[in-house]
């Protein structure tokens, strides 16, 4: 039987994959792609705790289905502004973003 303690598990592995992702990540799309591992291990607790709570598992489905729409809008707009960066001074790193400040 595969109760609310496995899935806490797996998403708080996928959390820390994520992180570890954020953390040592060079390149911007690294960065944004391991946001949204982070993101999405979020859902799968929201989810898998109502599924087992039992007590409406429909709003907090709702919930879920708004915080994906929201990511999503967040991986395009991130992804939008990687490229329109890389376009205009064709630095891929993280750390070359920097002296784009003046």
């Amino acid at each position: 039987m595969i109760t609310a303690a496995h899935y806490t598990v797996l998403a708080s592995g996928l959390f820390c994959i994520g992180l570890f992702g954020v953390l040592n990540a060079r390149s911007a799309l690294r960065v944004v792609v391991a946001v949204e591992l982070m993101l999405n291990a979020v859902n799968l607790n929201l989810v898998a705790y109502a599924v087992t709570s039992g007590a409406r598992p429909a709003s907090a489905l709702a919930f879920v289905l708004l915080l994906i729409v929201i990511a999503a809008a967040e991986v395009g707009l991130a992804l939008a502004l990687v490229v329109a960066l890389s376009r205009r001074s064709d630095i891929t790193a993280i750390d070359g973003y920097a002296t784009l400040k003046g």
